[in-house]
């Protein structure tokens, strides 16, 4: 495998990376539904299948040269899409308040406009900012880790503070990052264009 052939993006479909995302995508409901009827053991296996997959999804798709277009877009919306069900259905279950939804929410309604805005004006999204990727990891990290506290309530007392530790830290990192993203896309609206 040559340099130049890891650093191809194919516009392929039918991947081995790309099923594994997909694969991820169709546990997200069967998730949710654990969470909510509070099944929260094989809530936390649904989650950890995810994770391996997610991990291997990555390695295969640099190992096999198999990197595409589409598995970009999914991969980083199977991680949105788990940690929206894991919200939401701790939510509905009154573990976390409805305001932490509306904050990881509403930070990618945000980010939706800002990047409608920029396709308006003939612009790609915003690289990710490293804020962005750390803010998604404690977020993603977080919530399982409160619901361990569920699964296991013996462990709970230690659970409960590192989860809500991630989870605030993770909160406050993506609206940092999103003032980022807004600065960036003000800054790159008013450059000139070339005819």
């Amino acid at each position: 495998m040559t340099a130049d052939s890891t650093n191809q993006v194919s516009s392929r479909i039918f991947t081995v990376p790309n099923i594994l995302s997909f694969i991820r995508l169709a546990l997200v409901p069967v998730f949710l539904v654990l969470v909510i009827m509070g099944y929260d053991i094989p809530a936390l296996i649904v989650l950890v299948v995810s994770s391996i997959t997610d991990f291997l999804d990555g390695v295969l798709a640099r190992r096999l040269d198999q990197v595409s277009r589409l598995g970009q877009l999914l991969d980083p919306a199977a991680d949105r899409l788990f940690i929206f069900a894991t919200l939401i259905g701790l939510a509905v279950r009154g573990i976390v308040p409805w305001w932490l939804v509306t904050v990881i929410v509403g930070r990618d309604v945000l980010l939706l406009v800002l990047g409608i805005t920029l396709a308006n004006f003939g612009y790609g999204p915003l690289p990710v900012h490293h804020l962005g990727k750390i803010a998604t990891f404690c977020l993603f990290y977080a919530l399982p880790i409160l619901m361990i506290g569920q699964a296991f309530p013996a462990v709970a007392f230690v659970s409960a503070p590192i989860g809500w530790a991630f989870a605030l830290w993770g909160a406050f990192l993506y609206w940092w990052a999103g003032v980022i993203y807004i600065i960036e896309t003000l800054r790159v609206v008013k450059i000139p264009r070339v005819a």
